[in-house]
C-alpha cells in the first residue's frame, strides 16, 4: 500500500471494520477500488448516513429508539442527534453538522468514523473477555496485549497510559461501568475503575469551568477592543494628514498641557493673593452725570464721522483733479497717423467748425 493516499488507507480501513463487525448495511457490498470506498463514506447519502446511526446505535443501544421515532431518514432531527453524540463523545464541536453530513474534508470524515468504531471494538473486547473461560483468559490477554502494541494502536496505548482527554458523557459512562464491573468482578481492580470515573468528573468541572473563562476572556478582548477603536477615531487629528505633516503631535501636545497646567498654577496663586480681595468686591454706583459724557462721547462719534467724510472728499477731489490732468496732458486720441491730447484734439475741432461756419456766411 506503498502507492495509495492516507486517504485511500482509512477508508479501506474503516470498510474492512465494519464489515468485521457484522455491519448489515456494508453486508453484500463486494468493493474493491479504495475510490469506490471512499466515495460509499465520505460523499453525503442517505446510505453514509444509515451507516453511521448504525455505529452510533452500537455504542448507544438507546439511540435506536430516537433514530425509530424519527419518521423520514436522515433529515434535521437525526443529523442533530447524531451531532449531539459526536459532541458527548468528544470527537466533533457541538454545531459540526458538515461533518455529519459528509461535508467535511474526507480525511477528517474518516478518522472520525474509526474513532467510533474503534469504540465498538473496545466493548465488544470487553464482552468477549467477560464470557471467555479462566483458561483461555491468559490467551485473550496476550492477544490484547499484542493488539495494543501494534503500530496501529499505539496512540491508543499511549492515551490509556497517560489519559488527557475529557471523560465520557453520563450514558455513556454508564455503560461501561456496568461492563467493566462485570468483567473486574474477575480481576478485582473494580476500585481503580470507579476512582478513574470519579477523576472524569472531576476533570469535566474544570474543562466546564475553563471554557466559561475562556468566554468572559473572549468578550472581555472584544470590548477592550471596540473602546479602543472608539479613542482611535476620537484621536483622528493627531494622525498626519495627506500632506505629510501632523496637525499636533503627540509631543507638542503633552508640552501644551504641561504650560497650559502651569499657567493655571500661576494663575491660581496671583488669584488667590492679589485679585481675589478686588474680585469680591461690591460693583462701583454710577454717577447721575453720566448722561453727559454719553451726549459728549455721541458728538464726538459724529465729528469724527464727518471728518472721514472730508478725508474721503478730498481724496476723490484730488484723484479727478490728477484724472483730468492726464486728459490733458496724455497722448491718447489718433489723428492723422499721429496721438494727440484731448485739449488738441478739441482745438482742431473748433477750427474745423469755425472755418466750416465762414465759408457758408460769405
Amino acid at each position: 500500500m506503498a502507492g495509495i493516499s492516507k486517504e485511500h488507507q482509512l477508508s479501506l480501513r474503516v470498510y474492512n471494520t465494519l464489515q468485521s463487525l457484522g455491519c448489515p448495511l456494508v453486508d453484500g457490498l463486494y468493493l474493491r477500488e479504495a475510490d469506490s470506498v471512499q466515495e460509499l463514506l465520505c460523499t453525503p447519502s442517505f446510505h453514509r448516513t444509515d451507516i453511521l446511526k448504525w455505529i452510533c446505535a452500537s455504542i448507544c443501544p438507546s439511540l435506536k429508539e430516537k433514530f425509530s421515532s424519527i419518521k423520514s431518514t436522515p433529515n434535521e432531527e437525526s443529523i442533530e442527534e447524531l451531532t449531539r453524540f459526536g459532541y458527548e463523545m468528544m470527537l466533533c464541536k457541538a454545531n459540526d453538522k458538515d461533518l455529519i453530513k459528509g461535508l467535511a474534508p474526507p480525511l477528517r470524515q474518516l478518522v472520525f468514523l474509526e474513532q467510533l468504531l474503534r469504540v465498538i471494538q473496545a466493548d465488544s473486547s470487553l464482552c468477549s473477555g467477560q464470557n471467555s473461560s479462566s483458561g483461555d483468559e491468559g490467551v485473550k490477554s496476550n492477544d490484547l496485549l499484542e493488539e495494543l502494541i501494534s503500530q496501529d494502536h499505539l496512540p491508543d496505548l499511549y492515551m490509556l497510559l497517560d489519559p488527557a482527554c475529557n471523560p465520557w458523557p453520563a450514558h455513556i459512562r454508564e455503560h461501561l461501568i456496568r461492563t467493566h464491573s462485570a468483567h473486574n468482578k474477575i480481576n478485582g481492580n473494580h476500585s481503580k475503575f470507579s476512582d478513574f470515573v470519579s477523576r472524569s468528573d472531576q476533570d469535566s468541572r474544570l474543562v466546564s469551568h475553563g471554557e466559561e473563562s475562556l468566554t468572559e476572556a473572549m468578550a472581555l478582548l472584544k470590548s477592550t477592543q471596540s473602546t479602543l477603536d472608539e479613542l482611535h477615531k476620537e484621536c483622528e487629528f493627531l494622525q498626519s494628514h495627506s500632506s505629510g505633516s501632523a496637525v499636533l503631535s503627540p509631543c507638542a501636545l503633552k508640552l501644551a498641557i504641561s504650560d497650559m497646567s502651569q499657567l493655571m498654577t500661576a494663575f491660581g496663586h496671583i488669584y488667590n493673593t492679589d485679585f481675589k480681595g478686588y474680585c469680591q468686591r461690591s460693583p462701583p454706583t454710577l454717577s447721575s452725570e453720566m448722561t453727559v459724557f454719553q451726549s459728549v462721547h455721541q458728538l464726538l462719534h459724529t465729528c469724527n464721522t464727518e471728518l472721514e467724510a472730508v478725508k474721503q472728499l478730498s481724496e476723490t477731489s484730488t484723484s479727478l483733479t490728477h484724472t483730468l490732468q492726464q486728459l490733458q496732458t496724455d497722448r491718447r486720441y489718433w489723428s492723422k497717423g499721429e496721438k494727440h491730447t484731448l485739449p488738441k484734439q478739441l482745438e482742431e475741432l473748433k477750427n474745423r467748425y469755425m472755418a466750416f461756419l465762414s465759408l457758408h456766411q460769405s
